[in-house]
């Protein structure tokens, strides 16, 4: 199976940082093909340009950025994002990504005409996971903060695309949590991406 990962997070030394390690050592161990975008290392722009914006109207992406992930994308069985909560969202490259990548004539189209109802056209792609790290506590996230990942990226953007197989792995408070824990977190991760189960 070939697995797209795309990551965003500055800081080598960060949690998530540690997680894409973990991520990519479960999916060694089951033999598993690995393409990381590395968007604070590839030299992604997340503007929304005057030029991105005619070629959303087109559905011809202009960005040659857009276009070589989209070939990528093409690719891949199944897409892992792994990328820190910021003030309840995600940071500005990982939106950016969303913006100008789950694009018109990239990642969907409209079914018949219509401008409201989606079809994916990466229809290669059975199934996206996305892992997140924060130090709010998650219920303070569900209830205060209204889920704002799960409400903006795995029903806003991927429900809307189709995508059935959808999850979202969330590490809450980890500024809090002691190295015991956050070591058995990244263990658990390494097992999670060893297992069939996460692709069905």
């Amino acid at each position: 199976m070939k697995v797209v990962i795309v990551f965003n997070h500055p800081y080598e030394g960060s949690y998530c940082n540690a997680i894409l390690n973990s991520v990519t050592g479960g999916l060694q161990q089951a033999n598993h093909d690995i393409d990381i975008i590395n968007l604070d290392k590839e030299g992604f722009n997340p503007v929304m340009t005057s030029q991105d914006l005619k070629a959303f109207r087109d559905k011809q992406p202009v960005d040659p950025k857009v276009i070589e992930y989209k070939n990528r994308l093409e690719k891949a069985d199944h897409v892992v994002f792994i990328f820190p909560i910021w003030w309840e969202l995600m940071p500005a490259l990982m939106k950016g990504f969303i913006d100008k990548v789950i694009f018109p004539g990239v990642a969907y189209d409209y079914v018949d005409g219509s401008n409201t109802k989606m079809k994916p056209l990466l229809t290669n792609i059975k199934g996206v996971t996305v892992i997140t790290t924060m130090n709010t506590p998650s219920i303070l996230y569900r209830i205060i903060f209204g889920n704002a990942i799960q409400k903006a990226v795995i029903r806003g953007t991927f429900w809307k695309l189709g995508y059935k197989n959808r999850k979202w792995i969330s590490f809450t408070m980890v500024k809090q949590a002691s190295d015991e824990k956050r070591k058995m977190w990244l263990t658990k991760i390494e097992k999670t991406f060893n297992k069939e189960e996460l692709f069905k």
